[in-house]
């Protein structure tokens, strides 16, 4: 396992170290949940702006019944 190390001022340190302590864990797992869950975001932002994109060449639009009757599902 690796370590990173941050630079902050003392207030920043403080907040963080309160934050971490009202939500019951370690710095250590803060920062990491944080820096994934900001990294997924961005993905799944991407993913959507890709999404939207190929919409607009191709727009196609379905009605929630024609959708279940598409994927054969009974609703």
């Amino acid at each position: 396992m690796s370590t990173i190390s941050l630079r902050m001022n003392k207030e920043e340190e403080k907040l963080i170290q309160e934050y971490a302590k009202a939500n019951n864990v370690s710095i250590s797992e803060l920062f990491r949940s944080s820096v994934l869950e900001k990294i997924e975001d961005e993905i799944d932002l991407e993913l959507y702006q890709q999404a939207m994109q190929e919409h607009m060449k191709h727009p196609e639009d379905i009605s929630f019944e024609d959708m279940i009757k598409k994927l054969d599902v009974n609703a």
